[in-house]
């Protein structure tokens, strides 16, 4: 049996539907009674529906939000963050301005974003989050991530854009159809680094962990763990990295590899 399952959000935990299904949740219950442990992987930020979605499918787990640059565990209320390399938001914010481009900064629980442009009224809608206007330098606290949020045909150009001492992976929802979410971390951080800690915090072997995405950022810790899941809605190159492929979002594909993690060998024995 799979010990940890980790599970991506946009076109994996949720489809076009917006949100997680009954199904899923009944999952998620039935793997919880089984003592296995359920983390949410996301680039999402840990605030809003995300944030009560990573509590309700491990209230005892721990999370990774920012593409791995921020880990939070409910019952404890512990944060473990990378920020951003200093000048990285002042270089991510130049370029974006260059290029038209909408650019979001994080903290590991809020967002600022300096633009009305439809994009940016929109992720805020995906994220069922309050759209307000603010300067970037109005948060408080670390940023761990800068995002360009673009349309989906210049993903390739803004991931090519990442300022020195970052790294930049792409996403899409199927919530939001025809965007890209192009996310900045620190160099160092990915959603594999972020598993491999989850595994570490609550003593499981990355061989009997199991991570379930269906996009590039996905990649990184789909190969770093034991059991690689490509949704059926995966772009190619996650199914070609996957060593399963689980059905559609919009046909409860994790609900169905939630259930039959039970029956997969522990490959560290």
């Amino acid at each position: 049996m799979v010990a940890l399952i980790c599970l991506d959000v946009d076109g994996t935990l949720v489809g076009s539907a917006g949100e997680p299904t009954a199904a899923l949740w009944d999952a998620a219950g039935r793997a919880r009674r089984r003592g296995q442990h359920l983390t949410l992987c996301t680039a999402r930020l840990a605030a809003g529906p995300t944030r009560a979605w990573a509590e309700k499918l491990d209230p005892d787990g721990w999370h990774v939000f920012h593409t791995g640059a921020a880990l939070w565990h409910p019952s404890t209320g512990e944060v473990d963050v990378a920020p951003l390399p200093e000048g990285a938001l002042e270089a991510s914010a130049e370029m974006a301005a260059e290029r038209g481009w909408v650019l979001e900064a994080y903290t590991w629980d809020d967002y600022a974003v300096d633009s009305d442009h439809r994009l940016a009224v929109g992720h805020a809608a995906l994220l069922d989050l309050p759209f307000r206007r603010r300067p970037l330098g109005s948060l408080e606290g670390e940023i761990v991530r800068t995002q360009y949020v673009v349309d989906l045909a210049k993903a390739d150009e803004a991931v090519a854009c990442a300022p020195e001492g970052t790294v930049a992976s792409a996403a899409t929802s199927p919530a939001m159809p025809g965007a890209a979410f192009v996310s900045l971390t620190a160099a160092e951080v990915s959603k594999a680094t972020g598993v491999t800690k989850v595994a570490a915090h609550v003593g499981v072997d990355l061989a009997d962990t199991m991570m379930v995405g269906d996009g590039h950022n996905d990649i990184s810790a789909i190969e770093v763990v034991g059991w690689g899941v490509a949704m059926g809605n995966a772009e190619p190159e996650v199914i070609a990295a996957a060593r399963i492929v689980a059905g559609h979002v919009d046909s409860d594909g994790a609900a169905d590899i939630i259930d039959r993690s039970v029956d997969l060998p522990d490959l560290h024995r």
